[in-house]
């Protein structure tokens, strides 16, 4: 696989730094997940199935669990003996914590040049919020995006998917592959500075226009991603069910209202986002609410139109296309007929050294013997540090 032979130490919690150290650990990098004795938060947060927590599972499968109590001295030279041949280490403390503790990147490059290590903070190791504790809501409310994200009354509406932290994991892995290739000519490491808030302001590039161009806040209503637009948006059927539009290039539009017998409404989607194509907005509201979905799906299907039905979360994960894609993974772990793991999928696919799925995830500190013993502890050391 890729990443085969790469060691990386994960010492981050929650979602960003560990899911992102997932990805690496289905590519075959060797994972090892560094817990306080209390373990990992997600190990109890959320649904349970098989006696394992689903976020848990879908973000530290494929790894290794050492316990370290890093506040102990001996905790700390164990993890400094494991960073003596890593070749990435992963952290998302508050700025200032690891280097408190004698493990940050100075300390550690000072005993390995080849270290790439990679901070994770909701804003960064500097300016003036970088002290400041947030997760993903927060980022989302400071970043701007949350006053997008508006209900039927106008107001800021929870988001539904956790994008800061995402954003955050996938800049990440970027930042660190970079410098692992790199290092590859050069035989040096780098620090990576990740700010959960720039990786989500950096995904905004379809929306800032407004801002940049015209010096102006958003209209959420008017502007072209997020309703302004009457081939970009989402409506009504009669059953209570939902359909969107999702392409407003001319030709989508062309087609469907000629379709649809309002060839002549064509021409107000040239028309900039907003008031001006509310007419065709009203035209399509109406017209959609005269029948069921089941009856849009089958009008619309022969026709070149980018549309989608609105489907919940338990219907989308049905779908024939991710069981294709292989992003739904049911396992059978043991004997039991009854007990199944479910996994998300891998969303790299390689022809050649295809990731690796694995049922489960690692038991708290299930590895601690064997990481230490690898390290060269002998068994009388490693029940010291246990002891600890």
């Amino acid at each position: 696989m890729k990443l085969e032979g790469l060691k990386v130490l994960d010492l981050s919690q929650f979602l960003p730094g560990p899911h992102f150290t997932m990805m690496m650990a289905d590519h075959g990098a060797d994972v090892i997940r560094i817990e306080a004795p209390a373990g990992e938060p997600t190990r109890h947060i959320g649904a349970v199935q098989d006696g394992e927590s689903v976020w848990f599972r879908n973000t530290h499968r494929g790894k290794r669990s050492v316990v370290l109590d890093l506040k102990q001295p001996a905790a700390l030279e164990a993890f400094m003996r494991l960073a003596r041949d890593a070749d990435v280490i992963v952290e998302a403390f508050r700025p200032g914590v690891v280097d408190r503790l004698g493990i940050g990147y100075a300390q550690v490059k000072a005993i390995n040049r080849g270290i790439v290590y990679c901070s994770i903070a909701a804003f960064g190791q500097t300016g003036p919020y970088a002290k400041r504790p947030a997760h993903d809501i927060s980022i989302e409310a400071e970043s701007g995006l949350l006053s997008l994200n508006l209900g039927a009354d106008g107001q800021p509406v929870m988001p539904c998917l956790p994008a800061a932290d995402m954003a955050a994991s996938l800049m990440a892995m970027n930042g660190v592959l970079m410098a692992l290739l790199r290092r590859a000519t050069t035989g040096v490491g780098d620090y990576i500075d990740i700010s959960m808030q720039d990786s989500l302001v950096s995904w905004l590039v379809n929306v800032v226009g407004p801002v940049f161009a015209e010096d102006r806040p958003l209209v959420p209503r008017n502007e072209r991603s997020f309703g302004g637009n009457a081939f970009y948006n989402i409506y009504r059927c009669a059953d209570g069910r939902s359909i969107t539009l999702g392409g407003s290039e001319i030709k989508f539009a062309r087609n469907l209202l000629g379709a649809l017998g309002r060839s002549d409404l064509a021409e107000l989607c040239v028309l900039p986002p907003g008031p001006g194509q509310l007419p065709v907005k009203e035209f399509l509201a109406q017209t959609f609410a005269r029948e069921p979905l089941a009856y849009w799906e089958k009008f619309l299907a022969p026709l070149d139109v980018c549309w989608a039905p609105v489907k919940d979360l338990h219907e989308a994960l049905q779908s024939p296309q991710l069981a294709h894609r292989e992003m739904r993974v049911e396992f059978k772990p043991g004997d039991n007929p009854a007990a199944r793991s479910t996994v998300l999928g891998i969303p790299i696919k390689f022809a050649a050294e295809p990731g690796r799925l694995v049922a489960g995830a690692p038991a708290l500190g299930e590895h601690t013997q064997e990481v230490l013993a690898q390290a060269g502890y002998s068994p009388a050391e490693i029940e010291a540090i246990r002891g600890a």
